[in-house]
């Protein structure tokens, strides 16, 4: 496929080279400069109104948004559009067994296994070249930016996983205790990385709209921005139809206050630190899979059952909010990862075990690096 410059010099090469043929089989100079000249329009006029032609801008557009893979020796090439590879970022595979130090004693289930995890081997998979970020790249990709986490319980708990791959043990657990006094904020500079993070408890949508209200008042944006709700609002209102209504009005919300449409993405080039985009990167926390048997009140068993886990989803789905869905956030699916985890990830049937949300930010990290055009 060409790109726009070869199309340039190819044209230029019919425009000079043409007319010259045509002298060359004795046509009258008259004759020659006429049709040189209706070429030259002709090709001008082409190039301008290209983008109105939606077939045209389409293709330019494909090119623009795909990358060349060479698969082996015998120059096999796969094009893979960048989005196709964000769709693939949630094939992850689990592997969960005994630990060494299995004690049939412990309550704490979860302890007694140990959990790995990869992205799943496939030939789209591994052309999309998925990357587990090691402490140095995480602090490269997110050097000098300002994050911003905002929800409930999994959003602490998102969190505090990011601030483990960053800090060092000792630090981590120092940062614990604050970062989880009841229904706080949390707020930390790492100054070795510039980056500013702040945890914002708003567990009900209304709150993530306030958030975002405020966000367009002060004209100040995060550059990445992950939200998440609905558990709060599952077991202490318990109406999914109210919950979907919110939704939409979080969505309206987040829409205005986008520096660039949501439809547009953030796919200019990156230079540096994820900070250098425009418009925010926007990640909705979706809920995680709740396990009935092991919820640990009745109130929760009750309220939080398969059915209404369900319609609590479908209207996150309906609301619009999701990128696939034409909203402005790309989805965090903490909800697929823990099922695939199991019963065996957590321990309260709500929270799941670090490697979860571990598994989780690295799908983060790589939808940064798709979206940003970067490679570490």
């Amino acid at each position: 496929m060409l790109g726009a410059v070869q199309l340039g010099l190819f044209a230029a090469c019919i425009v000079l080279f043409v007319p010259m043929g045509m002298a060359g089989w004795h046509l009258s100079r008259n004759k020659v400069l006429f049709f040189s000249g209706a070429l030259f329009i002709t090709l001008a006029v082409g190039v301008h109104l290209t983008p109105y032609f939606p077939s045209v801008s389409d293709f330019i557009t494909s090119v623009k948004s795909s990358s060349v893979v060479v698969v082996d020796d015998d120059d096999v090439v796969v094009v893979e559009d960048r989005d196709s590879c964000v769709s693939l970022l949630h094939e992850i595979a689990w592997e969960v067994m005994p630990s060494k130090v299995f004690d049939p004693f412990l309550n704490n289930n979860s302890l007694n296994y140990e959990k790995f995890w990869s992205w799943s081997k496939s030939s789209d998979t591994d052309s999309c070249e998925f990357q587990r970020l090691k402490k140095n790249d995480v602090m490269d990709l997110l050097n000098g930016s300002w994050v911003m986490v905002a929800g409930d319980s999994q959003a602490r708990i998102f969190t505090l996983s990011l601030l483990s791959l960053v800090l060092d043990s000792e630090r981590v657990e120092s940062v614990r205790s604050l970062l989880f006094k009841r229904h706080s904020d949390y707020h930390i500079v790492v100054d070795e990385m510039g980056l500013k993070l702040d945890f914002i408890w708003a567990p009900y949508p209304s709150n993530l709209t306030d958030l975002v209200l405020e966000f367009k008042h002060k004209h100040l944006y995060p550059d990445v921005l992950v939200m998440g709700s609905g558990l709060w609002h599952m077991l202490h209102i318990t109406n999914a139809s109210d919950y979907g209504v919110l939704l939409r009005l979080l969505r309206n919300s987040v829409t205005s206050m986008l520096p660039v449409p949501p439809k547009f993405g953030n796919d200019g080039p990156v230079v540096g630190s994820v900070s250098s985009v425009r418009s925010p990167h926007l990640f909705w926390l979706g809920i995680p899979t709740l396990i009935n048997s092991m919820l640990n009140t009745k109130e929760k068993r009750e309220k939080m059952s398969d059915v209404v886990q369900g319609e609590y989803t479908r209207e996150v789905r309906k609301s619009g909010i999701l990128r696939e869905f034409g909203g402005p956030f790309r989805l965090l699916d903490i909800g697929s990862l823990s099922l695939n985890c199991g019963i065996k990830c957590t321990d309260d049937g709500m929270h799941y075990d670090a490697d979860v949300y571990e598994a989780e930010l690295h799908v983060m990290f790589n939808a940064l690096l798709i979206e940003s055009h970067q490679k570490l």
